[in-house]
């Protein structure tokens, strides 16, 4: 009897067709640097809604804002990196169309998910302290110390995740999963602060594939930590998956654009966001072409 290990290969759809209205979703990627946009493009077609999102955020807690599907924010930033404040998101925090938000301070974030990941309650940390994010949040609270500093400390809540949504580089049929880009970000941490993880990626490759142009230190998940794999050649686009490619500059300008235009903005979405992720990815070539030949 053979112990192959189980292939995981899904579609876009397969892994939309699994979340469920009010679970709580976290975002691997890092502002508008590797988000799983093919995944929020496939949120934004379907019914979903009352989502609780957990982000370091950028479009996609923007477009998510914008389309009405969540309930709960929890994030320690929202941003498009080269464009500092993303515009849906601006605009619903600036209207109150986020029924619930919860920002905290980058250490505090880091530190509920290694709290999740470990299946605890909470993890003390310094981050916080002294700071309006204890005010803004009055359900945070503080430990002393048991020992003999007695130190004051925030006790961070576990950010526990019904589900992980990530992009990476590469991954075999079987979920492992490497990064070839600089940073890991945080999406290990995601996936193991989850119950259930999916990961989209530029190409799926055999296992031995995936340290030929990596070292194996680059292996951020395990088939252990993911329970599906789409590959998704520019799924992260417009955000950036180097060294696959960069940020999209013209195009992300182009939908900050549009997102500042209430009239331009019903245009832009039926171009690039009414159809599947095929439609989306034709429009995009379209788009790079029309901007060259001018």
């Amino acid at each position: 009897m053979s112990l192959r290990p189980r292939d995981k290969r899904m579609s876009i759809e397969d892994v939309v067709a699994r979340l469920e209205d009010g679970m709580t979703i976290g975002i691997g990627g890092w502002g508008s640097r590797r988000k799983p946009m093919a995944f929020v493009r496939a949120i934004l077609r379907s019914p979903l809604k009352d989502l609780t999102i957990v982000s370091w955020g950028g479009p996609d807690v923007g477009l998510l804002a914008q389309a009405g599907k969540i309930r709960r924010l929890v994030y320690a930033f929202v941003s498009l990196d080269s464009i500092p404040l993303e515009p849906h998101f601006q605009r619903a925090r600036q209207l109150g169309t986020i029924p619930e938000v919860t920002e905290l301070d980058e250490g505090m974030f880091q530190t509920g998910l290694r709290a999740a990941a470990q299946r605890l309650p909470f993890l003390p940390t310094r981050a916080g302290l002294g700071s309006d994010v204890m005010v803004n949040n009055p359900s945070l609270r503080t430990v002393t110390s048991p020992y003999d500093d007695g130190e004051t400390l925030v006790a961070m809540p576990a950010l526990t995740l019904d589900v992980a949504l990530l992009h990476l580089n590469r991954a075999d049929p079987h979920g492992n999963a490497t990064y070839l880009g600089p940073d890991p970000y945080f999406d290990d941490l995601f996936a193991m602060a989850a119950a259930r993880t999916y990961v989209s990626v530029e190409q799926i490759v055999d296992t031995a594939g995936l340290t030929i142009d990596a070292p194996v230190q680059r292996l951020l998940l395990s088939r252990m930590m993911v329970d599906g794999v789409v590959e998704a050649s520019g799924g992260a686009h417009f955000t950036s998956c180097v060294p696959d490619y960069e940020r999209d500059e013209r195009f992300q300008r182009a939908y900050v654009g549009a997102a500042k235009d209430g009239d331009a903005w019903p245009a832009f979405e039926a171009r690039f966001l009414a159809g599947d992720e095929a439609a989306y990815q034709a429009a995009v070539t379209s788009f790079g072409k029309e901007r060259d030949d001018g």
